[in-house]
């Protein structure tokens, strides 16, 4: 699924903080992302959107967790050739952090496919050499084994568990300083709305915040003052 420009650009604005309060407000509690920070400098201070293309790993077992299995027609090297650009690669490793799921090599093709971003529960290894690449990368560290010393690699485009998240194929991922959240398919185009109103009203109560008034009545606004906020935002 290709994402729709302008919810892009609206989640863009849109902090992964502001986006679990409104999916808590739909019941939506599970979808953020236990583990993944930004670990790359191309990470950190930026915020990033784009439709989930999910990988998957389960434990390593010994005949199929082999470094030929790097070659073989299911594996991250054949998944990373059907990503789309614009998407973000989310990857369950289990929280499996002594195994790095991707190293600078994958992470560099990662750019020329014009991937977004790389979130996982795991880690990355050939960290420099990461870095290098400009992949932001989401994750919880770096290790030095490759994948199959931990992990075997079972496929993509399935429902994954990241971070004790269901993520499907497609659901928008957004991430920034606070983590990575999983916005439901279903849900992105109210959250891309809700977002946007939500950013202003707190941008307005923060203003009042700084003018030295009281928090009770204010966050979250009664009906005076969100009677004020509309009297003065819609001028």
């Amino acid at each position: 699924m290709a994402l729709d420009p302008g919810i892009r650009a609206k989640l863009e604005k849109i902090t992964t903080a502001t986006i679990t309060t409104l999916l808590l407000k739909k019941g939506l509690r599970n979808i953020w992302m236990r583990g993944p920070q930004p670990f790359t400098p191309a990470a950190k201070g930026r915020r990033m959107v784009g439709p989930a293309f999910t990988l998957r790993f389960v434990p390593a077992r010994e005949d199929l967790a082999t470094p030929e299995s790097w070659s073989s027609p299911r594996s991250t090297r054949a998944a990373i050739e059907d990503m789309p650009e614009g998407c973000i690669a989310v990857a369950d490793a289990m929280g499996v952090t002594d195994a790095g799921i991707f190293g600078d090599i994958l992470c560099a093709r990662l750019v020329k496919r014009g991937v977004t971003a790389l979130v996982t529960d795991g880690a990355v290894r050939d960290v420099a050499g990461v870095v290098g690449t400009g992949m932001p990368v989401w994750c919880r560290g770096g290790a030095a084994p490759p994948s199959v010393a931990g992990l075997t690699f079972t496929g993509w485009q399935e429902p994954i568990g990241c971070g004790g998240v269901a993520v499907f194929p497609d659901d928008v991922i957004v991430v920034d300083d606070d983590g990575a959240v999983c916005i439901p398919a279903a849900f992105v185009a109210e959250v891309a709305a809700g977002g946007e109103e939500q950013e202003r009203l707190e941008a307005w109560i923060v203003g009042k915040v700084e003018a030295g008034e009281k928090l009770p009545g204010l966050y979250p606004p009664n009906a005076e003052n969100k009677a004020r906020y509309e009297a003065e935002t819609r001028k």
